[in-house]
């Protein structure tokens, strides 16, 4: 008899059409093959899915080029489908699930004929923790297939957990033919289905990462009572051999995997990486709030990336331990076929062609990577990957970082007041736009917690939720914002950031500690610059102190966003928040 993974497969191929289906079992030699066939039978554009780089000097490393039209997250063609567009909040594009349905069938009729179907049992979490979810996706293009298995925990082992049970969430993906007309993604959170036709951007066709391990998950904590979260982990040891660990969201690339994997200019204190990207959290049973990486790899951002940046990833991609590892959209140098992009080093001497394969060099006045490009790469390359990465209950958090990239009004640090001025400062917060996203770079909107784009439901209700976990918790980690990009007048960085973002995070652990006090401003509690460690840094006392000044004149404009950004959301909007508002705002006045 078969079993309701089978049935649905069936079902997905009826509807697709593909000219074979091909259960993955998550192995290495498997991948081998699927990278082979992506060499040789698969094509996108005029390039083969894969091409190998320099093996010497890039063990076990591909590059891929996508679609000149699929670069980038597609927000504007991503709905959450609900029966009441209530539910859905206005952070979200809403269709009914009928009519969701209706668009999704007739655009994927027959979208994989003549392709295979790669289906593809995986785990979201290790896969021995019962905060792990078993996840069923199918695809029809071999990147997605190889992506997944660097990203998940792929294997047959999945379906003997599933077994003949329905307890699974289920993915359709097609690449169909790259149209932009028919290119949408679809989330069924009441069904714990995602259906995605017409991109293969790893946002749009990862199933398991943004669309799943986000969207859907976060309605499931809503109802189950936890939090799935666009955070770091990671955790800081001190010398003493101490770890506490910490969650961090900030939107994509606004320095989220260089602080997962720091390397700390402070020598007395070690980093070790949990996840770069999402956070599970639950209330373990002593009452703290633990927290759990679902994902088992980087999808990270090139661009920027060096050993000057971030070491740690450079060494974790050269690192030839788990197969393969891939580019995607970068330049590549034809001299000696290898990836490079804009911040890897000087293209001096470089025989480049560009991200879609055209002759390069910097005269064009053209970026030669695409400045969305991206590496996928394992989680168990990394150099520092905590012991503690597949401990089944997670890890237990003392601070939670909430950030972004301003270039004014936001201090270095600055400590909540308490739990609610937290999800309060974490419901206001906005980061200038990054190229992660369809649409203008450097524009300012609003982000809260990092979750506009992957909040499933309404998110006035998503702060109630944070508000209500706090409540539960028995001891809350503290919360912090932190912004590394503050500017000056002459529009250069004050903060060096980096390794040096290590100085922020001692003075988080010495406040938790009681080791140090704080200065109260109208936006919370900012550091005296006496306790911050500043040795070996060249930044007069005036630069360092002008990392945290408020002028509350300058806040007008911030406040009255803030508020056009809530009302929208109405009746939803906790009241505790509205009462931090009036707070902060009188107290900006005085």
């Amino acid at each position: 008899m078969a079993t309701a993974v089978e049935k649905w497969v069936d079902e997905v191929a009826a509807l697709t059409r593909p000219k074979t289906v091909y259960w993955c079992d998550g192995s290495e030699g498997e991948a081998r093959r699927i990278m082979e066939m992506g060499m040789s039978e698969e094509k996108i554009t005029v390039h083969d899915v894969f091409s190998e780089l320099n093996q010497a000097t890039c063990p076990k490393a591909y590059l891929h080029r996508s679609h000149p039209t699929d670069v980038a997250r597609t927000e504007q063609l991503t709905f959450v489908c609900y029966p009441d567009r209530e539910r859905s909040g206005p952070n979200n594009n809403w269709k009914h699930p009928k009519d969701a349905k209706a668009l999704m069938t007739g655009i994927s009729r027959g979208c994989m004929k003549g392709k295979t179907m790669y289906v593809l049992p995986y785990m979201m979490g290790p896969v021995d923790s019962p905060y792990a979810k078993a996840c069923i996706q199918v695809t029809d293009v071999s990147y997605v297939a190889v992506s997944m298995r660097i990203m998940t925990r792929m294997g047959t082992h999945v379906l003997k957990k599933i077994g003949s049970g329905e307890n699974f969430t289920r993915g359709l993906h097609s690449v169909g033919d790259f149209s932009p007309d028919r290119r949408f993604i679809m989330h069924f959170p009441d069904e714990d289905f995602v259906w995605s036709v017409g991109s293969g951007y790893g946002g749009n066709a990862l199933l398991g990462k943004k669309c799943f391990s986000l969207r859907i998950a976060s309605w499931q904590g809503y109802r189950y009572g936890w939090l799935a979260e666009h955070m770091v982990i990671m955790g800081i040891e001190d010398i003493k051999g101490n770890v506490r660990y910490i969650t961090a969201a900030m939107p994509s690339a606004c320095g989220k995997t260089n602080l997962a994997m720091l390397e700390s200019a402070l020598p007395e204190y070690r980093i070790w990486t949990i996840g770069d990207d999402i956070a599970w959290l639950n209330i373990g049973p002593d009452g703290r709030l633990y927290a759990i990486n679902p994902e088992a790899g980087f999808f990270g951002v090139a661009p920027g990336t060096s050993m000057k940046t971030n070491p740690n990833m450079v060494r974790t991609l050269k690192a030839a331990k788990f197969y393969p590892t891939l580019y995607t959209n970068v330049a590549l140098d034809r001299k000696t076929n290898e990836p490079w992009w804009e911040g890897f080093s000087d293209p001096d001497g470089k025989d480049l062609v560009d991200w879609q394969g055209n002759p390069w060099n910097p005269s064009l006045g053209t970026k030669a990577a695409h400045p969305n490009s991206r590496f996928t790469v394992s989680l168990y390359n990394c150099p520092i990957v905590s012991r503690e990465v597949d401990n089944p209950l997670g890890v237990p958090i003392s601070a939670i970082l909430l950030g972004g990239r301003r270039s004014r009004l936001i201090p270095l640090v600055a400590e909540s007041f308490d739990w609610p001025h937290g999800v309060f400062t974490g419901a206001r917060t906005g980061s200038e736009t990054t190229a992660a996203a369809a649409g203008k770079v450097g524009v300012l909107r609003r982000d809260p917690f990092s979750m506009l784009p992957f909040c499933g439901y309404n998110m006035g209700d998503y702060f109630r939720h944070w508000i209500n976990i706090g409540r539960l918790c028995a001891r809350p980690p503290r919360i912090y914002s932190v912004n590394w990009f503050r500017t000056d007048e002459q529009g250069k960085f004050i903060w060096p950031g980096f390794g040096d973002n290590a100085r922020v995070l001692r003075w988080v652990l010495d406040r938790i500690d009681g080791k140090v006090g704080a200065r109260e401003t109208p936006l919370g509690l900012v550091p005296h610059v006496k306790d911050l460690v500043l040795d070996g840094l060249a930044i007069p006392e005036d630069r360092v102190e002008s990392l945290f000044a408020v002028k509350p004149g300058e806040w007008d404009a911030e406040l009255a966003e803030v508020k056009a950004f809530w009302n929208p959301f109405g009746r939803h909007i906790p009241n505790e928040l509205n009462q931090a508002y009036e707070k902060m705002a009188r107290a900006l006045k005085a």
